[in-house]
C-alpha cells in the first residue's frame, strides 16, 4: 500500500549539552560543538509561573521542544493535533511514589501523583496552549519515538491536518534504573504536515519493511553521548536532518519490522 509524502517542518531538540536545534545541528555536522558547562532545564513559558515552578523534568523538556516547533513551524498551538511520547515517562515521581507507598502511604504528594500519569506532558501542553484537538500519549519502550512518528504521520495522512510529534525521557532511577535504561535528558520534537510550505524542512516517503530490523548507532560524538537516553530511537533523524542531505533512515518498531523514511532536504 502506497503512503502519501509528508513534510516535515520546525526541529527542536533539547539535552543539557545541546540546548537548542541550531546548537544540536551544528554540533551533530562537525561545525559546532556541545555546550560547556551543560545547561540547566528550561523553564517553559507556555506555564504560568506558579505551574513552571512545579512542573518535572519531563514536562519541563516536552514542553519546551514543542514550543520551539510550532514557533519554527509558523503554526498555532491551539490548531495543532499532537502525539507526545515517552519510553517511561517520569521515572523519578514512579520511583518516589513507590517508596513512600511502601514506607508511609499517608505522606504521599498529591501534586507528585497528578504528575506521575504517562500523558501529564500532553495534558499540560493542551491546557497551557488552549488546544482542543486531539491528543495522544505513546510509549513502546525502546521504540517509542519511531512509533509515535508512525501514528502522527498516519493521523496526518488520514486527517489531512498538520501535527505536531514530541518525544521526551529522562535518567532511570532507584530501583527502576536495574531493570530499565535511560541516562541524561533529551527531548525532540517536529511537526509533521500533509503539504509543502515555506517553513518546509524535509520531505519523506514512509513505509513498513519486514525483517530484521536495528537502530543505526549516531554518527556524531555529540549524539553518541546521548545514547543512552530511552529516546535516544529519535537521534537518528536528528542528525539526518542536520546534515540536509537526501537520505534513508530506517527505524525499528520491533526486532521484524522497521519504519522506513526516505528524507528528500529542502535546504
Amino acid at each position: 500500500m502506497s503512503t502519501p509524502t509528508l513534510y516535515l517542518e520546525g526541529p527542536a531538540f533539547w539535552a543539557p549539552t545541546l540546548p537548542g536545534w541550531d546548537i544540536a545541528r551544528a554540533a551533530f555536522t562537525g561545525t559546532g560543538a556541545p555546550v560547556d558547562p551543560p545547561a540547566k532545564r528550561p523553564a517553559p513559558q507556555v506555564l504560568a509561573p506558579a505551574e513552571r515552578r512545579r512542573a518535572p523534568d519531563t514536562v519541563a523538556l516536552a514542553l519546551e521542544v514543542a514550543a520551539q516547533a510550532v514557533a519554527a513551524s509558523g503554526r498555532e498551538a491551539k490548531d495543532l493535533p499532537c502525539v507526545f511520547a515517552s519510553a517511561h515517562g517520569d521515572l523519578g515521581i514512579n520511583d518516589y511514589m513507590c517508596g513512600t507507598l511502601a514506607a508511609d502511604p499517608t505522606m504521599l504528594s498529591p501534586i507528585k501523583f497528578h504528575n506521575s500519569v504517562h500523558n501529564a506532558a500532553v495534558g499540560y501542553w493542551t491546557i497551557g496552549t488552549g488546544c482542543m484537538e486531539a491528543s495522544n500519549s505513546v510509549s513502546a519502550f525502546e521504540a517509542t519515538f519511531a512509533s509515535a512518528l508512525l501514528e502522527a504521520s498516519a493521523q496526518c495522512a488520514a486527517d489531512d491536518q498538520a501535527v505536531l510529534l514530541v518525544g521526551y525521557d529522562m535518567p532511570a532511577v532507584g530501583a527502576l534504573s536495574s531493570v530499565t535504561t535511560s541516562r541524561g535528558l533529551l527531548a525532540v520534537a517536529l511537526v509533521i504536515a500533509p503539504a509543502r510550505t515555506e517553513r518546509t524542512v524535509a520531505a519523506f516517503d514512509w513505509s513498513l519493511a519486514t525483517g530484521p530490523s536495528a537502530l543505526a548507532a549516531p554518527r556524531s560524538e555529540a549524539a553518541q553521548a546521548l545514547g543512552a537516553n530511552a529516546i535516544a530511537d529519535a537521534l537518528p533523524l536528528f542528525e539526518s536532518l542536520a546534515g540536509g542531505r537526501p537520505e534513508t533512515v530506517s527505524m525499528p518498531l520491533s526486532a521484524q519490522l522497521s519504519l522506513q523514511l526516505q528524507l528528500r532536504q529542502q535546504g
